[in-house]
């Protein structure tokens, strides 16, 4: 600003109420400003001034340099304190970053190879990588919160690395007993279900049969053509003897595949109790159901496979599927707290989150409900052969393999 035709407190009288011809030039940058301000004070000596004339001044240099009534007051006390105006410049460090980039691209390359689970699993398979696998690269990971996980899932170099349901009729029938299985912590006592690959253009497609054991959550999918007794026994045959451990119970929906006499004669046959679902009572199957969604249709999605794939499938689930299900992914298991008033009411413990063959052999006497010639010793060098990634990304390099030849198929016959 040109302001040397002003000098006394009447000529910014004057300037401030518009009758005083003045030329502004804006400072190119705070030090000037603040300097500016420091030689307009001097010049009109305002420590001598009174009130009412400090007041003048004041205003004149709000209208002139733009600051804040606050601001200026701050400047004005600084001037009478010290004689001077100086700029004070605060620079905050901040907080300091914790986790890198490299730490995000390490969890971004979990997510993927895991199919992007909860942050709980994640925590875990990132202490099993530093513990149990000697994979020192994820110590600080294994260290996070679960919240901070998520936050950095939301981050910007994480954004930067990383897509017909057919209902079962209900049909009575004598075959089964109608109640709810009580395994009290013993393993061998499976839920059943049936997952349907979606039909086109009037072909069904594949059927995934999907056991879980309520106790140890141990997994085994099988894929078949159909579930008509021809494939179905089969399959059943097999599911049951994959399962390291002694079967006791046999769990179902009301589901015609399994309420069939070719079935119930087969577990009787191999002396399984044949349970299933009660009317009214949606959690009887609650376990196997939500293993559907978090397992079935993340590794395999909605659309149509054609029944012609599954042997391929089957191949699939037999040497990556149900390994990585049952030796590298963690699950958690519920603990049943009851109150004062007699209320029971299950919780999900972080502490308690293991995989299923950890949590099998966490079992009191364990190895006395193996099958015959099996043990721990045979089964662990399957569990630690590979880490936990390895196992992944075996999985999805295969499904990966899978799916392109299924739709290069697909594509040839189109």
């Amino acid at each position: 600003m040109n302001a040397d035709e002003l000098s006394t407190i009447e000529q910014l009288r004057h300037f401030l109420d518009g009758t005083h011809p003045i030329a502004f030039c804006v400072a190119a940058s705070k030090d000037e400003r603040y300097r500016w301000v420091q030689q307009s004070l001097a010049k009109f000596h305002y420590r001598d001034l009174n009130k009412p004339d400090k007041g003048i001044v004041m205003l004149y240099l709000m209208k002139v340099s733009g600051y804040s009534r606050a601001q200026l007051k701050r400047l004005l006390k600084q001037y009478r304190v010290t004689g001077r105006v100086r700029r004070q410049q605060r620079t905050s460090k901040g907080f300091t970053r914790r986790y890198t980039d490299a730490d995000i691209r390490l969890l971004a390359a979990m997510d993927e190879r895991h199919d992007t689970p909860s942050g709980p699993m994640i925590k875990k398979l990132c202490e099993r990588a530093v513990t149990v696998f000697d994979q020192a690269q994820y110590q600080r990971l294994a260290n996070i919160s679960v919240a901070h996980l998520y936050s950095l899932r939301k981050s910007t170099p994480y954004g930067r690395i990383r897509q017909t349901f057919t209902k079962t009729k209900p049909r009575a029938s004598l075959i089964g007993e109608r109640r709810q299985p009580q395994p009290h912590g013993q393993p061998g006592y499976i839920r059943i279900d049936s997952v349907h690959q979606g039909d086109l253009d009037r072909q069904k497609g594949v059927y995934h049969i999907n056991a879980v054991d309520e106790v140890t959550q141990f997994e085994v999918v099988i894929t078949v053509e159909k579930i008509s007794e021809r494939y179905l026994i089969p399959a059943l045959e097999t599911l049951l003897e994959t399962f390291p451990f002694i079967i006791i119970s046999f769990h179902s929906d009301n589901g015609s595949e399994y309420i069939n006499q070719r079935v119930a004669g087969l577990l009787q046959k191999l002396l399984i109790e044949f349970t299933k679902s009660r009317a009214r009572k949606t959690n009887d199957n609650a376990l196997v159901e939500s293993k559907n969604g978090a397992v079935v249709r993340k590794v395999f999605g909605h659309s149509h496979i054609p029944q012609r794939w599954a042997p391929l499938i089957n191949a699939f689930n037999r040497q990556h599927l149900n390994p990585y299900l049952n030796y590298h992914r963690p699950c958690f298991f519920p603990k049943t707290l009851t109150d004062n008033q007699g209320k029971q009411r299950k919780t999900y413990p972080y502490e308690s989150m293991m995989t299923p063959y950890d949590k099998l052999k966490s079992l009191p006497n364990a190895k006395d409900y193996l099958k015959s010639g099996s043990s721990f010793e045979i089964l662990d060098a399957i569990a630690f052969q590979i880490s936990d990634n390895e196992a992944a990304d075996q999985l999805q390099k295969a499904r990966r393999l899978l799916f392109n030849t299924i739709h290069e198929q697909v594509k040839i016959r189109a």
